[in-house]
């Protein structure tokens, strides 16, 4: 009972940390983007949007990754 415990904690944290880095990787994309934009247009503002909200996401991804490991 207890490896299979283990083994779901640590399924868990695998999947956050991959999540996370999917973030960042679309906070990436989503910056280049915006460099080749005119920063009045409106594309530019849909993608600044859109970049906030990813970042957002991956700050509580963060926070919530490092709450799971010290829990668990």
């Amino acid at each position: 009972m207890e490896s299979e415990y283990i083994a779901r904690k640590t399924k868990l944290i695998e999947y956050v940390r991959l999540h996370r880095i999917s973030l960042i990787q679309d906070i990436e994309k989503l910056s280049e983007q915006m460099e080749e934009l005119d920063p009045n247009s409106k594309e530019f503002a849909d993608l600044d949007f859109a970049y906030n909200w990813t970042n957002g996401q991956e700050s509580a991804t963060a926070h919530l990754l490092s709450v799971i490991e010290e829990m668990l």
